[in-house]
């Protein structure tokens, strides 16, 4: 392939940041050395994804250069960054850790798992996506560009959220993002084309869903796009001229436009040659991937024959639970999972599935987050602000987006976190299924989660775990009926035990599907019997575990490891166990593999005993 002038120098960039970084050898190093190499990595990996710094709001003063690019998504670049992470792999495991303040050796540690695990996949997986370095951690996969990500759905998130427009200079910025976007979605299209020859195609359920949601932005006149029409707000705000629309729209129909056909076409010319199984078994290599994304997704060393029978078996528990709720509200007939579908089209429990029943449902989300705030400082001793805003997924995207999701805001705390709901239909979402979202996507779950991780050393902040993160959005779940939101309301709990079931049987229909030779249907009979949670949402749900094989794993089996971690910290502390201290602990300590976390506990233990 050929490789550009703007290839060469993105490399160099990086290459030129790597040769800058500490040496340092397999010889004692103080702190300082070591937080320098680390403070060096962070500003590389921002250099191949300038969307950190934008993300984190630190794309300006000595980084000011990021502010109008996004990262080099071309073939070569790829290999590039999988180069570079072998050579600084060695280069942290070189690091003698004896010298160490507890705190720089974590730090150190949880930089050299992040590594490992980057260039395990890049050995095991060369095809789509290895993401453990870049700003969507959790989103490695074999398929590039899916309904759940790639430039075209990533990008104008980025670009209307948070991209500020307060002067001409950001503004300039903007519009060389743009240009910037054009480039990403043709950095992907022919990685797209060379990994399908590797056979590394997606399922045609994956294509066609992608395929429509692309189809449907190119279809939507510039004018139209949001990300021209805040850019135009954001505008008229800083008292700037209308000829920035015009610049940004001719960006988009001559640049943009185009390069949304081109990757329309790629997955045109790939759909006659994809399969109807989605299973990842049956691609090329594929046991061998999954294996590896189960890995990355939960950084345990469990098979997927173990955590499909853990699921299962924590399946058969939580619905014991709920079985005994129901009985209590006077529902007695059929199968759980049958009686949680009846509860769930009660006509009292839905919000009316248009845009007056969309504001009523937010409404109500704002209502939860503004009622666990209160509770709060009964969980920490330490708490941030939780500064976030509630917003519905984009319609042009929610066909394919997962049903919620959410990021924290910037370091500074000018740009909020972002929360969204998915409303394609509100019969999705019955009342009681609402509270334990809200504290799973935001107080205190991942946003709230998230602003602790900002206060940490830049390359902490950037470096995530899926299996810590969504294993603390379900603690966070857990914690918010610990508090007592559930108190006075029964269905919620139910609730709340529905969404914690819906996330064990995931650990059984991922590994069904990519492992045991499930069918979809197969896995999506068992999902609702399983669950009593409304088939569409199913269906959703299990075309998203089959666009990103692995990730939905790593729910329960962190949240799992941190119960079971409180469980050890309970028994050696007895009645000197502090609820507040472990919260603190956990979330303070920012996300780390599941393989670290008991290292820390066990620390925050023996402190404990001898205070």
């Amino acid at each position: 392939m050929k490789i550009t002038r703007r290839e060469v120098m993105v490399g160099a960039g990086a290459a030129g940041i790597a040769a800058t970084l500490p040496a340092v050898a397999a010889t004692p190093a103080g702190d300082a050395t070591v937080q320098a190499t680390l403070a060096g990595l962070a500003e590389e990996i921002m250099t191949d994804w300038p969307e950190n710094a934008l993300a984190l709001g630190i794309d300006n003063g000595k980084r000011a250069a990021l502010r109008g690019r996004f990262g080099n998504t071309t073939a070569a670049a790829y290999h590039d960054r999988a180069a570079r992470c072998a050579a600084h792999l060695k280069t942290l495991k070189a690091i003698d850790r004896k010298p160490l303040s507890p705190g720089t050796a974590l730090d150190l540690d949880v930089a050299e798992s992040a590594y490992a695990l980057a260039d395990e996949g890049f050995r095991t997986m060369p095809v789509g996506e290895v993401a453990t370095l870049d700003p969507n951690s959790f989103r490695n996969t074999p398929y590039l560009v899916s309904q759940l990500g790639g430039a075209y759905s990533d990008l104008p998130d980025l670009l209307e959220n948070k991209h500020q427009v307060a002067g001409a200079a950001d503004a300039d910025a903007y519009l060389s993002r743009l240009e910037a976007f054009a480039a990403a979605l043709d950095g992907e299209t022919p990685r797209i084309r060379a990994d399908a020859v590797k056979g590394a195609i997606p399922p045609v359920l994956v294509i066609d869903i992608t395929s429509k949601q692309l189809r449907g932005i190119r279809a939507t006149p510039a004018a139209s796009q949001a990300i021209i029409t805040s850019f135009t707000e954001k505008c008229a705000k800083a008292g700037l001229p209308a000829s920035y629309t015009t610049r940004a729209t001719a960006i988009f129909d001559q640049k943009i436009a185009p390069a949304l056909d081109r990757q329309i076409t790629a997955f045109d010319a790939i759909r006659p040659n994809a399969s109807e199984v989605p299973g990842l078994w049956q691609r090329k290599d594929g046991d061998a991937y999954y294996r590896w994304l189960v890995k990355a997704g939960t950084t345990t060393n469990s098979t997927p024959e173990e955590i499909h029978a853990l699921g299962v078996e924590q399946n058969r528990a939580i619905n014991a639970e709920i079985d005994t709720l129901l009985k209590g509200q006077g529902l007695t007939q059929g199968s759980v999972g049958e009686r949680l579908t009846a509860l769930s089209k009660r006509p009292d429990l839905l919000f009316s599935n248009d845009d007056a029943g969309r504001a009523k449902l937010l409404a109500y989300l704002n209502g939860r987050i503004a009622d666990i705030r209160t509770r709060l400082p009964r969980g920490f001793n330490t708490l941030v602000k939780g500064n976030l805003v509630i917003k519905r997924v984009p319609p042009a995207i929610e066909d394919g987006a997962p049903n919620g999701y959410a990021g924290p805001g910037s370091i500074d705390g000018k740009i909020p976190g972002m929360y969204y709901i998915n409303l394609k239909s509100t019969a999705t979402w019955p009342r009681y299924s609402l509270p334990t979202l809200c504290y799973h996507e935001g107080i205190p779950g991942h946003i709230w989660q998230g602003e602790y991780s900002n206060q940490l050393p830049l390359i902490r902040s950037l470096l995530a775990f899926n299996a810590y993160s969504e294993g603390w959005a379900l603690y966070a779940e857990q914690l918010a009926g610990e508090l007592g939101v559930y108190d006075d309301d029964p269905l919620g709990r139910i609730g709340y035990l529905q969404s914690m079931n819906f996330r064990a049987c995931r650990l059984v229909v991922d590994t069904g599907i990519h492992a045991k030779r499930w069918t979809f249907q197969q896995a999506l009979d068992w999902f609702q019997a399983g669950t009593g949670m409304p088939v569409n949402q199913l269906t959703s749900e299990l075309q998203r575990y089959c666009a990103m094989p692995g990730q939905a794993c790593g729910y329960k089996m962190g949240h799992n490891e941190i119960n079971r971690l409180r469980d050890k910290a309970k028994a050696a502390l007895g009645k000197s166990f502090d609820l507040k201290a472990y919260d603190d602990v956990i979330v303070k300590t920012g996300n780390v593999p599941l393989t670290l976390l008991e290292r820390v506990v066990d620390r925050h233990v023996a402190e404990s005993i001898t205070t």
